[in-house]
């Protein structure tokens, strides 16, 4: 039998932050394995945006376009598995795999993601990432002049509508799915807004793009053209928890400006993690690319500096 490969880096997640870390450590000659567990969160959406130079491009064929261009990186392996279990320590980590393969690396990079745990409403899920958008900043360009209905009832998820009345329709109601009490200060904006609140138990969404009904349990239907929905978020998998990284209390992991978490060794980027700092953690592919490669350049400036022959102050 060979001898296992111990290789410089496993990143953990496929996705862009994943791939772009990769590309960095390939042309740095760091033997890297990408284990790419896909689908990714976003392979609903019919594009992305705010990604210069890749505005309205399928979120597929962005994936499939950096396969393509790790190719030229023979330092960089790529295993289409999924990451069931990291244990270890700094320099000696182990990741067990679901096909029953284990592999070794020095430094571990999360690029994990989270998962969108949309309302158990009919006909909500299977919109969601098309008619049912989640974040205005992505998808609120897209919106602009029409009718919309937010579904939520914690106050960051209503607020998501005082936004979009501000920047995007003046047509906006949130359908709380049941009586809710919101504080008054938010109440007090939405009310300045004109956002109408429904508290009508919701039954069911159907329809297309620009052609949505939300059905309430009073018999109201409300025609809109399309609908948001801050849906709760949770990590994809444990392997964080499993290393014993910190998470900040909404559940990201926490990491400083050099994309470390608490545990030496592992770093993580994209929407898995943010900076204790920032209110809110941020889902947007350009801004998970950056993060790949941000953890990629100090990992790759952490292992060059502990291998120099002399230990630099």
């Amino acid at each position: 039998m060979g001898t296992l490969t111990v290789y410089d880096v496993i990143i953990i997640g496929g996705g862009a932050a994943g791939l772009s870390a990769a590309q960095v450590l390939g042309r740095q000659q760091r033997r890297t394995l990408l284990v790419d567990g896909g689908p990714p969160r976003n392979n609903r959406a019919d594009g992305i945006h705010m990604y210069l130079s890749r505005d309205g491009f399928p979120p597929l064929e962005l994936l499939s376009t950096g396969h393509g261009e790790l190719n030229a990186y023979p330092a960089v392996d790529t295993v289409h598995a999924r990451a069931t279990a990291a244990t270890g320590k700094i320099d000696d980590f182990t990741v067990s795999l679901d096909d029953g393969t284990e592999r070794r690396a020095r430094r571990l990079l999360l690029a994990t993601g989270q998962v969108d745990r949309p309302w158990t409403l009919p006909g909500l899920a299977e919109r969601f990432g098309h008619s049912v958008m989640h974040c205005p900043f992505c998808h609120g360009w897209e919106a602009r002049g029409k009718s919309i209905v937010v579904f939520g009832r914690e106050p960051a998820e209503v607020m998501l509508a005082a936004y979009l009345a501000d920047r995007y329709s003046d047509d906006v109601v949130v359908a709380t799915n049941g009586p809710h009490t919101l504080p008054e200060p938010i109440l007090a904006n939405l009310r300045a807004l004109n956002i109408r609140v429904v508290e009508e138990t919701v039954t069911e969404l159907d329809g297309e793009l620009d052609d949505l009904t939300v059905h309430f349990a009073d018999g109201e239907r409300l025609a809109r053209q399309v609908a948001f929905h801050r849906a709760p978020v949770e990590l994809q998998t444990a392997l964080a928890t499993q290393l014993g990284v910190e998470l900040l209390p909404d559940g990201y992991v926490r990491v400083n400006e050099f994309a470390q978490t608490t545990v030496p060794g592992v770093a993580a980027a994209g929407d898995v993690a943010r900076l204790a700092a920032l209110p809110d953690g941020l889902t947007l592919v350009s801004q998970a690319a950056a993060d790949g490669v941000r953890a990629a350049v100090w990992l790759e400036q952490g292992m060059f500096r502990a291998d120099l022959p002399v230990t630099m102050g």
